[in-house]
This record gives structure tokens, sequence and C-alpha cells, in this order.
């Protein structure tokens, strides 16, 4: 293989199977996303229930399965698709117009609610699992290009998810577009056949799932480096939520239709994809904690921005280059999960950053909802910009852990254990 092979990691097929998995899954999953809160804006014409959305996610994001180290990777993954499923048809069969004209709106809106929070532990184990089981197809010295390509589909997925979402509203309605999604998560089914299972790493004891999670929680908090990644993506996706209130700025601010809000939502994975893409070609290893210091400071500018817009293409442009921020920092802190983590702790830190990672993005859409519902949509938008600079320029300050990363020296050092 060439030394700085771009392709590497796709040279392995199950590692290909795989790429399509998470493609399907996240495609479906961003495009229900879209349609769920598209839906339920029209119900309510009301902000804070896009928030709602996002609260009632929190518990079972809070709730993660701490017991994915012990666990067939293939097989979780299986049974979570499955779920998945079950839980599409049921928003499909709530949105029929038969559903629609005899129930009332409360019921459907309580409906939608219901599914989402059945969704919320069905998500927070996909999570995890992706994860542990990407690190037992390819070898460790190709984690930095696994981890580029993963994200890449991830933002490609996110990118079609919801421009395609937003098309499909305006075409043929929520309900059609939510029969659409269950033809991809059946995709993602049919392609899950083809990874062989994955046993579980053999721990050097069994023990209760609380201990579990207190050696993963550990884990994380006294690996620094793990710990400020989380942290960072934690406090970006939090106070940088703007996403949330997309239907509010799309019929409010904007004024526009379907279409529009298709391809605001489009817009901040667009630019991710995009980076995500160049920088498979051209890797970031070195001084990565500064440049997720950067990344994370220029998303936030790109925010206020966003906030500050009255206007259209201005606004989708602010969006993009958020991406483009987001891409950077996407692709580093996927990157230190899987080079500074043991295999015997992959599920459980996985775990523990899905419930960081998760009840932060339910945490930020009710943060977003509730103060846009206070102090209007764009004040909401602008403060939470503001408070992501703050908070990564102090931690470029005071966190050396962070600011001096460097993935050439690690990658040294594994190759060195390697060797010996």
């Amino acid at each position: 293989m060439p030394k700085n092979d771009p392709y590497a990691a796709l040279r392995f097929p199950e590692f290909r199977w795989f790429i399509l998995v998470r493609f399907a899954l996240v495609f479906a999953w961003s495009m229900q996303f879209v349609v769920i809160e598209w839906e339920v804006y029209r119900l309510t014409r009301d902000p804070l229930s896009l928030g709602i959305i996002g609260l009632i996610e929190v518990i079972p994001s809070m709730s993660i399965a701490l017991f994915i180290d012990r666990t067939d990777k293939q097989r979780m993954l299986l049974v979570c698709v499955f779920a998945f499923l079950g839980l599409s048809l049921g928003l499909y069969f709530t949105t029929l117009p038969s559903s629609q004209a005899q129930y009332s709106s409360n019921t459907i809106l309580y409906s939608i609610y219901a599914l989402v929070f059945l969704g919320g532990f069905v998500r927070a184990f996909i999570a995890p699992t992706l994860f542990t089981l990407m690190a037992f197809i390819v070898p460790k010295e190709l984690y930095p290009n696994a981890a580029t390509w993963s994200s890449s589909v991830w933002q490609m997925s996110g990118v079609l998810g919801p421009a395609l979402a937003g098309f499909s509203i305006h075409w043929m309605g929520v309900n059609n577009t939510l029969f659409l999604i269950v033809g991809f998560i059946t995709t993602a089914l049919f392609a899950l056949n083809f990874i062989a299972s994955k046993p579980p790493v053999v721990v050097k004891k069994e023990e209760p799932i609380w201990d579990s999670l207190k050696e993963g929680v550990s884990f994380v908090f006294n690996t620094k480096v793990i710990l400020g990644a989380i942290t960072l993506d934690m406090v970006a996706v939090l106070f940088g939520g703007a996403v949330a209130l997309l239907p509010v700025f799309a019929k409010e601010i904007l004024h526009v239709d379907a279409q529009g809000f298709g391809i605001l939502r489009a817009a901040p994975a667009v630019g991710c994809f995009s980076m995500i893409l160049t920088v498979a070609y051209f890797p970031i290893n070195r001084q990565a904690g500064k440049k997720l210091l950067l990344a994370i400071f220029f998303f936030g500018l790109s925010i206020i921005a966003f906030g500050l817009s009255k206007v259209f293409w201005i606004s989708v442009l602010a969006l993009f280059f958020s991406g483009l921020a987001d891409g950077v920092s996407v692709v580093i802190r996927q990157t230190i999960l899987q080079l500074y983590t043991p295999d015997e702790m992959r599920g459980r830190v996985a775990s523990v950053n899905s419930i960081f990672l998760g009840s932060s993005n339910e945490l930020g859409a009710f943060e977003s909802g509730f103060t846009a519902k206070l102090m209007g949509p764009v004040r909401a938008v602008v403060f939470g910009g503001c408070m992501t600079v703050l908070i990564v320029t102090g931690t470029g300050i005071f966190s050396p852990a962070i600011r001096n990363l460097d993935f050439e020296e690690k990658l040294k050092e594994e190759k060195e254990k390697k060797q010996d």
C-alpha cells in the first residue's frame, strides 16, 4: 500500500460494507429528524416544541447500555436496526391521512413525542456500537484514515438526508417521506449481513454494570486528551445548536418553504463533508490540538453570523462555513477516541462519549428552544455562538493537553509498541 494511501481503510471489504450501513442509518435518521421537526412545528407553531423534542431524548441518552464491551457488535447493531425500523413504521402509521383524520392534533403530537422518546434508546445504542465495531474491522494504524472516511460518510448522509427530506416533504408530503425512510433502514439491514460476527473483548473479570460504568467514566476523566475532546464536542453542540431552530428561521425570519428549509438543513453538512473529504487527501495529524481549537472557534463565529443574518443565502453560507469548521473538529475528535482508547475499554468509552454528546445534542436543542421562547430565536442563536467562542478560548488557554496534541507522535509510539 502507498505510504499515504487515502483509500487504505476502504481496501478492506468489511469496512466498505460498514460504510454502507453507516450511510444508510445516518441518512434515514437525519431525514426522519427533519420530518419530525417540520411536522411538530406545523402542529404547534411554537419554538419550545422543537426544544421538547430534544428534552425527551435526554433520558434515553443517559441510560445508554454500558455493557457493549461484552456483546457481539454485529448482533447488537442488528437488533438496533430492527428496532429503528419498527419505530419508523410507527411514525409512518401515525402520520397517515386516516390517522390525522381520526385523532386530534394533540394525540398525533404526543404519539410523535413517545416514538421520539423510544427512538432515543435505539440511537443511544447505535452510536457506541458503530464506534466499537469499526475498531475491529481495520488495523489500528489505519484508525485516522478509517475515522476520516467514516466521518465523511456520516456527513455525506447528513448532507443528502436533510436535503432530500426537505424536497420530499414539498413533493410528496410527510407520510410518503417516512415510507421512503423505511426503505433506507431496510438497506442497512441488508448490508449488515456482510459483516462477520464480532465477539466481545475478553475482559479481565465479570463485574456489575455500575462498576463497568465507574471504570469507563474514570478512564475518560483520567485521560485528559479524551476528556478535552468530549468536553469541546459537548460545548459546541450544546451552545451551537442553531440547527434545532431552523424551522423557526425558515418560516418566521427568512420566509422560505420546505425546499428552503431543506437547503438550510443541508448547508452545514455540505460544508462538513467537503472539509472531511479534503482531510482524507491532506491529513491534519500534525498540531491537531491547535487545529481543533481554531476550528471550534470559527464554528462559533459562523453560528453568530447565521443568527444575525436576515438574507437567505447569507444564512446558507454561514451554515456552510460552520460545517467546514465542524469537519476539522469531527475528524480530530474521532481520531482521538480511536487512538487513545484501549480495545477492552472501547464500548464503555464510546458509551460515556454518547452519554455526554447525546445529552448535549438533546439539551442543546432544548436550550435553543427555551432561550428562543425567552429572548427570541435571533438572540438565542447569537448567545449560543458567543458562549462557544468564549469556552473554546478558555480551553485553549488552560488545557495544554489539547493545545499540544499531535497525532504523529502518538502514531509513532503505537508503531514502536507493535514492533516490540
